[in-house]
């Protein structure tokens, strides 16, 4: 017998009704056994009646409460359903990949009609993307930190640098860097000393970081086969962060560094070694002058370890600024920054490289 069961019968066998007019014929009995017992005889009425009648209310508001509140208090609960653990959900990439495509396309499209058709338009390009990335650290730093590096001279400066080392090589780059600098000095005096060091220290960074590797590119560009340089430059960087998006999200198990990045794994390097030192060969042998494949194995080597490292260096300053991306200017990729941070660092390792192994011609 359930609790449900033993509540109704209690409240039917133990207590009568007004209307019935009979006694309770015993603690057991339910409604039925109790219209069998032997009904009372009439009795006048009495002074002792509205005792009685009392006496009925009072029995009466205890059946109430017995097959009422407790009735309800011991209601049996139905179990709760155990919930179904979710199903297995596929890896999926972490932006909108057909706009990632679509404008990855687009800008290589641009980039190389410009490397090949009119040096000076890429030298254009690449200004374009610096002033543009400058805008978006600056923003950053000023939006999440409060630090507020001066834009008008990075930005005049950075594009200065970056023609600086077209027209100059490294020497020119280095002298408009230094100049970049002291226009960072002196701009920032013009505003109230409170933040002073902390805002010249940022655009110091922020001149370096940018524009000054940025310069490198340009400078790749001077030599005879200087489109050819850029290319294989681009072709390495891209074939390194794909191969090790691919294999990574594939067959990554083991974080690379995830305090940083935790997306990255130590499977992810390894395709981007693999997938860039073979492209490295390749472009070596069939785009560099006096090139040949064994040394492209090491141009891939050192391009798949510094474009980590550029990636994993955004990412650090992303963390520390709370941000998941510089800008929302490209579809699918973020800012202009979160397309350099890879580039970036990666500039001057392949001018070196090529210096080394071809020259600068």
């Amino acid at each position: 017998m359930n609790d449900s069961s033993w509540g109704a019968a209690q409240g039917a066998g133990y207590w009568s009704t007004p209307e019935m007019g009979v006694a309770p014929a015993g603690p057991a009995h339910d409604v039925h056994d109790a219209q069998q017992t032997r009904p009372m005889p009439n009795v006048p009425d009495v002074p002792d009646a509205g005792r009685d009648a009392d006496d009925r209310d009072d029995r009466n508001r205890d059946a109430a409460h017995v097959s009422g509140p407790l009735f309800r208090d011991e209601m049996p609960q139905e179990p709760m359903s155990t919930p179904l653990p979710p199903p297995p959900q596929k890896k999926r990439a972490g932006r909108d990949l057909r706009a990632a495509i679509g404008v990855g396309v687009g800008l290589g499209a641009v980039i190389v009609a410009s490397l090949f058709i009119v040096k000076a338009v890429f030298v254009g390009v690449i200004v374009l993307a610096v002033v543009v990335g400058l805008w978006e650290l600056t923003s950053r730093l000023e939006e999440r930190k409060g630090i507020k590096a001066p834009l008008v001279p990075l930005a005049v400066g950075g594009a200065a640098m970056v023609v600086a080392g077209y027209a100059r090589g490294a020497e020119g780059a280095w002298v408009a860097m230094a100049l970049t600098a002291l226009a960072v000095l002196v701009w920032r005096m013009t505003q109230p000393p409170e933040g002073y060091l902390k805002d010249v220290t940022a655009g110091v960074f922020a001149a370096f970081y940018v524009p000054f590797l940025a310069t490198f590119v340009a400078m790749l560009l001077t030599a005879d086969d200087g489109p050819q340089r850029v290319l294989t430059f681009l072709l390495l960087t891209v074939v390194s962060d794909t191969g090790a998006y691919a294999v990574g999200w594939r067959f990554g198990k083991h974080k690379l560094a995830p305090r940083i990045s935790p997306g990255k794994t130590r499977e992810g390097l390894l395709g981007a070694v693999a997938f860039a030192m073979a492209a490295g060969a390749l472009c070596m042998e069939f785009l560099i002058d006096g090139g040949s494949w064994w040394q492209g194995l090491l141009l891939g080597l050192a391009v798949a370890a510094s474009a980590t490292l550029g990636d994993l260096g955004e990412s650090m300053i992303k963390r520390d600024l709370g941000i998941k991306d510089m800008g929302t200017l490209l579809p699918g990729h973020g800012g202009i920054m979160d397309r350099l941070d890879s580039l970036l660092p990666t500039a001057p390792v392949v001018w070196l490289l090529l210096v080394l192994f071809v020259g600068s011609g």
